[in-house]
């Protein structure tokens, strides 16, 4: 079956889609996107990802190249195009094609819409084994609450990850306190049972799956404490798991090789994880 991409207004062969060499995302990093899961051939908190796409590019001071509505209708045929069940939609908005400047086109430019899907498996409720993470210094610019395109030290901080047999890199500010993950959002579950993320500001993504979690943690009636936590800390808590709209709840049991609580998957994450794949299918959280 084919696989279609949607590029600044058409539908192409995904081996044939591109960009102008001077779309200013692929030069200078200038341009934001959001990722969407799917399952079940629907999308998963589609509303709050499109409003961060929108708030993404109020704070770059980049147009819509769409009006929201169209983007809804363009999602929609891609994945039917692509006949997506479970997976994602990527999809990126760049300041547009200009000559080459750090500042802003002098003339009106309009900004470029790329999307891709990409099919992934069937995710289910059982969490696996876990997964291990690897501690990174946070070196990434302060505006970390925007979504651009400018992930190099995230790449760079996941491929030491990856190298070191881990999955996820966990990123450390000058503090000691860990961020967020290099693609999720970071939480640990406390001796006493607290539920503990970082709180959002500047320094990370408020991520989408990140933002339903609390709403089930409230459902749930469970203690949520929103803030900075340690990587002593982190090695010392009861249970650890990341979160993200592709990784869904996905438990951490080991962090830079030592064990979190007793080296196995958690009651509260695999509780966590259940909860989200059942919103995941029903769009409803526990009541």
């Amino acid at each position: 079956m084919a696989r279609y991409a949607y590029v600044n207004g058409r539908y192409v062969d995904h081996r044939e889609a591109s960009v102008h060499i001077e779309d200013r995302g692929y030069q200078l990093a200038d341009g934001v996107y959001e990722v969407v899961g799917v399952r079940g051939g629907k999308l998963i908190d589609e509303g709050p990802h499109i409003d961060r796409l929108d708030r993404s590019l109020r704070e770059l001071r980049i147009g819509w190249p769409v009006s929201r509505n169209t983007l809804g209708f363009i999602i929609r045929e891609l994945m039917r195009r692509n006949r997506l069940h479970d997976g994602l939609v990527y999809m990126q908005v760049t300041r547009g094609v200009a000559r080459r400047d750090h500042a802003f086109p002098t003339t009106p430019v309009k900004p470029a819409l790329v999307l891709t899907t990409k099919n992934t498996k069937h995710i289910v409720a059982d969490t696996g084994p876990g997964v291990a993470v690897k501690s990174q210094p946070d070196i990434r610019w302060g505006r970390c609450d925007i979504k651009t395109v400018a992930l190099l030290p995230n790449v760079l901080a996941k491929q030491a990850a990856r190298e070191s047999g881990a999955y996820e890199a966990w990123l450390v500010d000058g503090k000691g306190c860990v961020t967020e993950g290099a693609s999720t959002n970071a939480w640990i579950v406390t001796g006493e049972g607290e539920l503990v993320t970082r709180q959002t500001d500047n320094g990370i993504l408020a991520g989408i799956t990140r933002h339903t979690l609390r709403s089930i943690c409230d459902s749930l009636q469970l203690k949520l404490v929103e803030r900075p936590f340690t990587l002593a800390e982190a090695k010392k808590a009861k249970e650890a798991f990341i979160t993200s709209a592709t990784s869904f709840v996905t438990p951490v049991v080991k962090i830079d090789g030592d064990p979190v609580g007793d080296g196995k998957v958690g009651d509260m994450a695999r509780r966590l994880r259940e909860e989200y794949v059942r919103f995941s299918e029903t769009g409803e959280a526990v009541t």
